[in-house]
């Protein structure tokens, strides 16, 4: 299959994942029972089967399709918004690996069940309650950017153009108020209601391993592709150089 189909459909997968739990937030800002209940509604698609094999596998497909690119790229010159869209799309798992250990894995592992009341406190708790809202804004942009860049020679699209920028702005601004307005809710329920989950806790030290060594082989993934790429490079312009001296 073209490499192009591949990344335009996994990354459509992915932004509608990110695009779901930016509504399941904002849904918070009229209540914490009408996020929950979002949030079972999404969990339901994404925790089955087909929706984890559609979902992770977007996951690999994009991540070996981004290596490739590091690999094969032969310059950096590039426009903000691919520096822009490259930037969204590495740092993404970065703050994605800690957010995905103590939600999915810890539920697949050690049977926590995810809902916003748990992950708040817990967020509250450790203090990391501004990284859950930074989370999905790496994601946003770089699946919005390559969205438009793929679909902005399209008609429609470039006359949807304002209403499109103003759901790229209003929506993460949305979820980042819900997000706000559940904690608050929580806060004015008692403090000394708030106490971490004891599945969180018992499973601690194996969660930060997790966190810990999925970060580095991720780092490193990176770290290679683009080294390998380097060395390609230079091993061709040598080539090239020595092809054009003996000529």
């Amino acid at each position: 299959m073209n490499p192009h189909a591949l990344q335009r459909g996994s990354g459509i997968v992915l932004l509608a994942y990110i695009s779901l739990h930016l509504v399941n937030h904002a849904l918070g800002v009229w209540s914490l029972d009408l996020a929950e209940r979002g949030l079972t509604l999404a969990m339901l698609v994404w925790h089955s089967v087909p929706g984890t094999v559609l979902l992770y596998g977007s996951v690999g497909v994009h991540l070996t399709l981004a290596l490739r690119t590091l690999y094969n790229r032969r310059h950096w010159a590039l426009p903000l918004s691919e520096w822009i869209r490259l930037w969204a799309g590495l740092s993404l798992p970065l703050l994605l690996i800690r957010h995905a250990v103590g939600t999915r894995l810890a539920a697949s592992l050690y049977g926590f069940e995810p809902n916003y009341e748990r992950v708040i406190v817990s967020l509250l708790l450790s203090g990391t309650q501004g990284l859950q809202i930074a989370l999905l804004a790496p994601g946003w942009v770089h699946g919005c950017l390559g969205l438009w860049l793929g679909l902005r020679n399209y008609a429609p699209v470039y006359r949807a153009k304002t209403v499109l920028v103003a759901v790229f702005v209003i929506l993460p601004l949305l979820s980042a108020a819900g997000f706000f307005q559940m904690k608050r809710a929580l806060i004015a329920a008692g403090l000394t209601a708030l106490a971490p989950d004891a599945t969180l806790v018992r499973h601690r030290a194996a969660l930060d391993g997790w966190r810990h060594d999925l970060l580095i082989a991720y780092l490193l993934l990176i770290f290679t592709a683009f080294a390998a790429g380097q060395l390609r490079n230079g091993f061709y312009k040598r080539v090239s150089r020595k092809t054009a001296g003996d000529a």
